[in-house]
């Protein structure tokens, strides 16, 4: 299985980025979404960006990830939290549908 690594441009060049995640910077493959601007946000799949996407998106990447790191480390952690946009999400459905 692959997951994408929501990670933030610090800088660019023809074809590439150096792009940051929870404290590392790598080089980053931009052909598929062209040179970006320092500040955006990729969604990153094996060093090769794929899509470029909000900072809320990257916050709720990122969150799903710290979430799914908890639980494959054997933690609790407040998996709610991770996830409380869906959770809002599916309850306000649910108001609506009646259920």
């Amino acid at each position: 299985m692959c997951l994408g690594i929501p990670m933030q441009v610090i800088e660019s060049g023809p074809g590439f980025a150096i792009c940051a995640h929870g404290g590392a910077r790598r080089r980053i493959d931009t052909m598929l979404v062209g040179e970006q601007p320092p500040g955006a946000w990729l969604l990153v799949f094996i060093d090769a960006a794929r899509e470029v996407i909000s900072p809320e998106d990257a916050a709720r990447i990122g969150n799903a990830l710290t979430a799914l790191d908890d639980v494959m480390a054997g933690g609790g952690g407040n998996i709610e939290a991770m996830f409380a946009d869906i959770i809002a999400a599916a309850e306000e459905r649910d108001r609506r549908e009646g259920g």
